[in-house]
């Protein structure tokens, strides 16, 4: 964000006054913490927000004079800490906030550094302290039942769409990184219309901007507006998550297939080789590159995308191969059934990986996404064969998707 400009628009914000997109709060404390306004009453200033059209929070600016009074240097940091805390622990579900710390001057001429809280649009509805709230004006009021209910009605058509092709509050078409989107541009059709249809961007009542896929496919850096889309990738040496047995460690937070690619990189570049002298030598690497690969492609193509906390963790250990993927298995899937049935969360997601990105040399075919369900039976069918131990699927607090694959060794590997 431009400072100078958002210095301009907060000025021009205070001289007018709150409205229906601005709030004014001064904050008092007991000794380095946040006293007044309490959690409850901050929580409810944020969900109402994001329950209708956005908007923008200044701590450290008095509501009733519009008197700049600002944040002392050394509770700035505590203090954006707790409103951060509201937005994710205080409000059901959690609401992202983007916060900017700005130095203000006060009617004597004096820089006062206050914190910019900017709230999106929701494509949810946020309950915050057992109550829903709504933006009046330059108030919060409790919703009214009926008002309430068509809130929950209108924001449920995101759920009716796949949550993949829902639009992404805050986004424009001006995000979209030009070298992105020429894979999927035809010249006998307007690029608007194209990427459209393509359900990469998605239009409401308000606005138009980029869908969850397109944030994912068409942004350098997705996780500007989807917090936890991306990899973490660790490598311990050992066989438990010790921060003194880590060696490597990497986050990928581009494009989802330059995410794919990284993920796999990662596990290449620090897999053990071991040999075996028996008529010649016979290299066995820990794992089978083409089964990671499907296993990286799958969380990535088919985790939850709406769940907030939550990043597709990929850590190796001497041993194994842990991938976590967010999100339980879709509709009636059960780990059971994933061997002879595939189902789709990400259907826009996944027709476009299938269509225009090619796959790694060691997946063994040209899409990067298959969609005849060969995926799980490879992934089992390629490292049981490497190791002599069967891979396993299981979930975690039925939330998150765990396949473990286990290292092959010279001394497990049976030709």
């Amino acid at each position: 964000m431009d400072r100078e400009k958002l210095v301009k628009d907060l000025l021009f914000h205070i001289r007018l006054g709150e409205d229906s997109s601005i709030e004014f709060k001064a904050i008092t404390y007991d000794g380095d913490r946040p006293k007044d306004p309490n959690r409850d009453k901050m929580a409810h200033e944020i969900a109402a927000f994001a329950n209708g059209q956005g908007g923008r929070i200044i701590l450290g600016v008095i509501d009733r004079t519009r008197e700049v009074v600002g944040i002392d240097d050394e509770k700035v940091a505590k203090t954006e800490e707790w409103i951060v805390n509201i937005s994710q622990n205080s409000i059901v579900p959690p609401v992202r906030i983007d916060t900017h710390l700005v130095q203000l001057p006060n009617q004597q001429g004096d820089l006062k550094t206050v914190i910019c809280v900017d709230i999106s649009r929701s494509i949810s509805v946020h309950q915050s302290a057992g109550r829903y709230y709504q933006r009046v004006g330059s108030t919060k009021q409790e919703m009214k039942p009926e008002v309430l209910a068509r809130l929950f009605q209108q924001r449920s058509q995101a759920r009716l769409i796949r949550f993949d092709e829902s639009l992404v509050p805050g986004t424009a078409l001006s995000n979209v990184d030009k070298t992105l989107k020429q894979r999927f541009l035809k010249s006998d059709t307007s690029e608007r219309e194209q990427l459209f249809k393509l359900h990469l961007t998605a239009r409401d009542d308000y606005d138009e901007g980029l869908s969850v896929c397109g944030v994912l496919l068409l942004t350098s850096d997705p996780t500007q507006w989807l917090n936890n889309a991306y990899v973490q990738c660790v490598f311990y040496s050992g066989t438990e998550r010790d921060a003194q047995d880590q060696l490597d460690a990497q986050d990928y937070s581009g494009p989802v297939d330059q995410q794919i690619n990284g993920a796999v990189d990662f596990v290449k570049r620090n897999l053990r080789v071991a040999a075996k002298k028996e008529l010649g030598r016979i290299d066995i690497p820990q794992y089978d590159l083409g089964a990671v690969f499907e296993a990286v492609v799958n969380a990535i193509a088919h985790r939850d995308y709406s769940m907030t906390g939550r990043r597709i963790r990929l850590h190796m250990f001497a041993d194994r191969l842990e991938l976590f993927s967010p999100g339980q298995l879709s509709n009636s899937l059960t780990i059971d059934g994933l061997m002879e049935n595939t189902v789709t969360r990400n259907e826009a997601l996944v027709n476009l990986l299938s269509r225009y990105y090619q796959a790694r040399e060691e997946a063994g075919r040209q899409a990067l996404i298959e969609r005849r369900g060969e995926g799980v039976p490879k992934i089992i069918n390629r490292s049981r064969e490497l190791s002599g131990v069967e891979p396993t699927y299981r979930m975690v607090d039925d939330s998150e998707l765990l396949l473990t694959i286990y290292a092959a060794s010279k001394d497990i590997h049976t030709d």
